[in-house]
């Protein structure tokens, strides 16, 4: 007997009779035939009949229809041949290989991941159905990004082995620009107010700025997003009964152009009638209430209560209530058109940490990050000791990115684990190059410094400088936790040659110095350390015939070798949230040095150093207010040494005026030449706003700037005057390079007075110690 043509195509879908009538029969074998890519086991764990089974009409139909329901399979046949069951197949074929043709917008392997999201990818069984969905996930991709002309089709070319390559050909077509923005029915705030709060521009005339900017691109999310821009400005303005009665989006034919029509209903103003707070509140009354921002009488602000809302959750946060539900209910009074808010507070169950994992460090030592952490295991959740751990953590400059975040035990409702990911930075340089900067010129250098020795924390230095005035051999070695307490300790060796005579702007001499020492420093509080220094110099210096009578007078009185010990001691504070590229936080030191009468100077000299950086209002960007004081004595019948003389001028002081020149000025001994000289007291400051560098996008400490500066140096002899003070401003960009601090600088002088070397443009590369 011999049962032929019970296909899977009829079977499976239209009926469960047979097409032809047989008898049942006993089942001695199954053999499986056309079988190119499948294993005959995976046929046989499908099929619903096994050998010695009875085989009728029904169990063969069942076991078309499991076998082509698998959708492996174009077509199954059962045939009989003297009582074996033979199972004919004929596959589908597979994807081998996905290819795009085309595409610009976007890279193949992200289209790659968004057809994987849709069922298609390679070695998968190729499936139409499949093919249509993938086709209109790829349009869905381009349509997000306002490609709304973009089109997709698709090639198969068969393969060897039952497999076939899928081309998605690609034409996208331009990008849908917005031409134009409409706002109606504002009434309290003129429609270019309201264009400024909201991030959708049309294009611009000036190419450039459209590939600087994509907001002249429309997309439905940031339409939404530029919508909700709009009801945050005016409910933070107290209009609480603003909404959005209608937003048309038009394209033309072509698909090319954009325009978008809002029209609003701004509804009344209220301010706020009573704030109440209820609930477990855990801590006191009154330190809550002193988190409150709303108060009554004001218009209202949901910003204000949102901020009001989040900083009684983080308070909670760090009493260990991890969880704590903040919530305002709002009761409104459209007559007086006042709104009393009632904050219900519901503390939840006391959190604890119950681990503390680590990823990412693939160099770093556990030990050298987890010693920076404030937040412990075991320890009840506290979010501003996890806030302070993230904080140190950026401020090591170890690592490009950090992100702390604290998952819920599974299964629990009072513990949480601490997971802390890292993303390291090289902090090691071996360098053999050249720099320039307007100071030194020609800078050839070799350095090996490794800011993380080993994973330890340890750093380690050892340079090499050549510039036209300054060549130096430095190695430095600091250990930031010498102590388990977090005592620091550092040594340095040195061998500088200073030669500023090879300018025309500075007192020509030149001194070449010996020496080191030994650094210490000790926490006294999270962010306060005392630094403690001995350390021993050697100076040569050599004069030249058109040298100043300061210099000359200074060598015939002590010779042309001198000896210095000297003894420092100082404070530092530093709360910055980064090392590298800062937007918040304060960093002072104040450092005074003294000459110890053990050798031959005797001098002092004390500096203050301060910088505030404020966030703004972009991500990344920020405001550095900065302040330098300086001021340096002689003891015991001596002077200061003139080589110890602090200078203003340049771009690491007051930019726009020629480096080193601000402040006194020497005759030189010729009786011809003035330079500058430097001196004992010393006032710089100033301004500056960083960006993140637009576009770019490649590394935080990429950033733009606008700065005003400050500043005059002023002589033993003078009297500090602030109407001596000189003020500059421009634009500047750094980047802390992979060869090292990268700076430029275009300022101009504000009040030039007669004498002064300006230089607008300054720059310097490289590394320079």
């Amino acid at each position: 007997m011999r049962l032929k043509h019970l296909s899977g195509l009829i079977l499976a879908l239209f009926s469960t009779s047979p097409l032809y009538a047989f008898d049942a029969f006993v089942v001695k074998d199954i053999r499986v035939e056309g079988l190119q890519r499948t294993e005959p086991g995976t046929v046989f764990s499908y099929l619903p009949v096994k050998v010695g089974d009875t085989l009728t009409e029904d169990k063969a139909s069942q076991a078309i229809k499991a076998l082509y329901g698998t959708g492996f399979f174009k077509d199954v046949r059962l045939e009989v041949d003297k009582g074996v069951l033979v199972v004919v197949i004929d596959e589908r074929p597979a994807i081998g290989l996905i290819e795009f043709e085309g595409n610009k917008a976007f890279e193949s392997d992200k289209l790659r991941k968004g057809l994987k999201e849709a069922g298609i990818s390679e070695s998968r069984i190729l499936d139409r159905a499949l093919l249509e969905r993938a086709e209109q996930e790829l349009k869905r991709q381009y349509l997000n990004s306002s490609y709304y002309a973009a089109t997709v089709t698709t090639e198969i070319t068969p393969l060897e082995r039952n497999r076939v390559s899928v081309k998605f050909k690609v034409n996208e077509g331009e990008i849908a620009a917005i031409r134009e923005v409409s706002i109606t029915g504002s009434q309290k705030f003129s429609e270019n107010e309201l264009k400024k709060q909201i991030v959708a521009r049309p294009k611009h005339w000036f190419a450039p700025l459209n590939w600087m900017s994509k907001d002249h691109e429309y997309s439905k999310p940031k339409l939404q997003g530029d919508i909700e821009s709009l009801r945050s400005y005016y409910m933070n303005r107290g209009y609480l009964d603003f909404n959005v009665e209608s937003s048309q989006v038009s394209i033309t034919p072509d698909k090319r152009d954009v325009y978008i029509a809002l029209a609003l209903a701004e509804g009344e103003q209220y301010r706020v009638a009573t704030v109440k707070v209820v609930g477990d509140l855990i801590v006191s009354d009154m330190e809550i209430r002193a988190l409150v921002s709303l108060r009554p009488g004001d218009i209202f602000s949901r910003e204000h209560l949102t901020e009001t809302t989040k900083a009684i959750s983080e308070r909670l946060g760090n009493e260990g209530y991890a969880f704590a539900n903040v919530n305002a209910a709002p009761e409104l009074d459209k007559a007086k058109r006042e709104v009393s808010f009632t904050i219900f507070v519901d503390p939840g169950k006391r959190v604890y940490v119950r681990q503390v994992n680590l990823a990412g460090n693939t160099r770093t030592r556990d030990e050298v990050i987890r010693r920076e952490l404030r937040q412990f295991e075991s320890a009840w959740y506290d979010g501003s000791k996890i806030k302070r751990s993230k904080a140190r953590l950026d401020r090591l400059g170890y690592f490009d990115e950090t992100n702390v975040e604290t998952p819920a035990v599974p299964g629990t409702s009072d513990q949480v684990d601490m997971n802390v990911t890292v993303k390291e930075r090289a902090t090691g340089n071996l360098m053999l190059g050249a720099g320039y900067s307007t100071t030194d010129k020609l800078i050839l250098s070799g350095s090996i410094s490794q800011s993380n020795i080993f994973g330890s924390g340890n750093s380690l230095n050892v340079s090499v400088n050549t510039g036209q005035s300054s060549r130096t051999l430095v190695t430095s070695f600091t250990n930031p936790y010498y102590t388990p307490e977090g005592m620091r300790l550092g040594y340095d060796v040195y061998h500088r040659i200073y030669e500023p005579s090879t300018t025309t702007s500075v007192d020509t001499y030149k001194t070449t110095s010996t020496g080191g020492g030994i650094r210490v420093g000790y926490p006294i509080a999270e962010d306060d350390l005392i630094n403690f220094g001995l350390s021993a110099d050697s100076t040569e210096t050599g004069v030249y015939s058109d040298s100043s009578n300061q210099i000359l007078d200074f060598v015939n009185r002590f010779g042309d070798r001198t000896t210095t010990v000297l003894g420092t001691i100082g404070w530092s504070y530093d709360s910055r949230d980064s090392y590298l590229a800062p937007t918040r936080g304060l960093s002072q030191s104040l450092t005074a040095e003294v000459a110890l009468p053990i050798a031959e100077q005797r001098y002092y000299r004390i500096h203050n150093q301060t910088q505030y950086f404020i966030p703004v209002y972009f991500k990344d960007d920020s405001l550095m207010l900065q302040a330098n004081l300086g001021y340096a004595s002689g003891y015991g019948g001596k002077p200061v040494p003139f080589f110890k003389n602090y200078y203003a001028g340049g771009i690491g002081s007051v930019r726009g005026y020629k480096d080193n020149t601000l402040g006194p000025q020497t005759l030189s001994s010729d009786g011809v030449t003035y330079r500058a000289s430097g001196g004992t007291r010393t006032i710089t400051f100033g301004a500056e706003y960083y960006a993140p560098m637009p576009v770019t996008g490649i590394d935080k400490t990429f950033r733009i700037s606008a700065f005003v500066d400050g500043g005059q140096v002023w002589g033993a002899s003078q009297t500090v005057n602030l109407r001596d003070l000189r003020y500059s401003a421009g634009l500047a960009l750094a980047w802390i390079s992979p060869i090292g601090p990268l700076k430029f600088s275009f300022g101009t002088p504000l009040n030039k007075k007669e004498g002064d070397k300006t230089q607008r443009f300054q720059f310097q590369l490289g590394n320079i110690f």
